[in-house]
């Protein structure tokens, strides 16, 4: 008898254990028993929604999502969802996709709007103009793209929740979402002298420009018709290109001709220096260098009537020695040549 009652404790204990385990297994997982009715939406974009997602109806979960296609049309999405029968869809049921969090998770939330009050049979389809499609957050953050670089990354996630749960209805006060709007405002004005600096200088910038707006102009004129001529001549620059490479190439073989006498002439020239600094030789040279001009002057008036040399006789005289004796004849001319 003793044996008898223990197995039965203990089984009556295994009962109440699995039961609690499978309730709390249930709760946890959300799972909802009961009778569903399966329902389809049509909707315009279904980005980010996947089978498996909840339906909501007032933040209380009602159903899932059992499948997503593409439309007969092939313009829009056909969702399948499944709601259980306690919760009576009517011809004026809105469905809207919307974000669960800041993941990307989403699900469809289902609402009274305004329209027929009759209840939906079970595979009946919403239409589009009871639907909306989950809100773009990348055009929105991108709105705010100016106002989010002026916050850390802590409040720009902080705001960007509430800006979610401020328009889709999910909870969250407009007062809260002002006050991150006041507080980034605080900060820009916070740097308004920085602010107002930069404006200053930008405007005597443009000051400056605008002094010199006909100087600007007549050297943007003038870049312009050189730009022209460059493009105008671009077949002879480009030819001329090749030619100095040429003139390069003849260049560097006539220095390699010349190289070797080069060479040999400033070896003599020391030979040279060495000779011209002795005394002798300094003076020989400083009265070649006194007397050239005035040879060369006077070699240049006797070629001046062509390429040859005039010589005139201005003065003769000497002996000449005859049987009879010795005669010196002489002979002078007055002419200004002579002189």
């Amino acid at each position: 008898m003793s044996t008898r009652s223990s197995l039965t404790r203990f089984l009556l204990f295994v009962a109440c254990t699995l039961l609690a385990t499978g309730t709390l297994a249930a709760t946890i997982a959300n799972v909802q028993l009961g009778d569903k009715g399966t329902y389809r939406a049509l909707f315009t974009d279904v980005t980010g929604l996947a089978t498996g997602q909840e339906v909501r109806i007032a933040g209380v979960r009602v159903g899932e999502v059992t499948g997503i296609a593409v439309a007969r049309d092939r313009a829009h999405a056909l969702v399948t969802f499944t709601v259980l029968k306690t919760s009576v869809l009517t011809g004026g049921t809105v469905a809207t996709i919307k974000y669960r969090n800041l993941v990307g998770e989403r699900y469809v939330a289902l609402t009274e709007g305004v329209g027929d009050a009759t209840p939906l049979r079970d595979g009946a389809t919403i239409g589009l103009d009871h639907t909306h499609s989950a809100l773009d957050l990348t055009v929105l953050f991108n709105g705010f793209k100016p106002l989010f670089a002026a916050l850390s990354p802590k409040d720009v996630n902080e705001l960007s929740g509430e800006i979610i749960a401020v328009l889709q209805g999910e909870g969250g006060t407009v007062n809260s979402l002002l006050a991150r709007t006041a507080s980034l405002t605080s900060t820009l004005a916070a740097r308004d002298a920085v602010i107002g600096r930069t404006v200053g200088n930008l405007n005597a910038v443009l000051a400056t420009v605008d002094e010199h707006d006909a100087a600007l102009r007549s050297l943007i004129d003038q870049l312009q018709r050189f730009v022209s001529g460059l493009a105008a001549d671009r077949e002879t620059i480009g030819s001329s290109l090749a030619n100095i490479n040429d003139l390069t190439a003849q260049t560097a073989d006539l220095l390699a001709a010349a190289r070797p006498p080069l060479k040999d002439d400033i070896a003599n020239l020391r030979s040279l220096a060495s000779g011209l600094n002795t005394p002798e030789s300094t003076a020989a040279f400083e009265r070649f260098m006194t007397t050239t001009p005035g040879k060369l002057a006077t070699i240049t008036r006797t070629a001046s009537y062509g390429s040859w040399f005039n010589f005139y006789l201005c003065r003769f005289d000497g002996t000449v020695q005859l049987p009879t004796g010795p005669v010196k004849p002489s002979y002078a001319v007055s002419a200004a040549r002579c002189r």
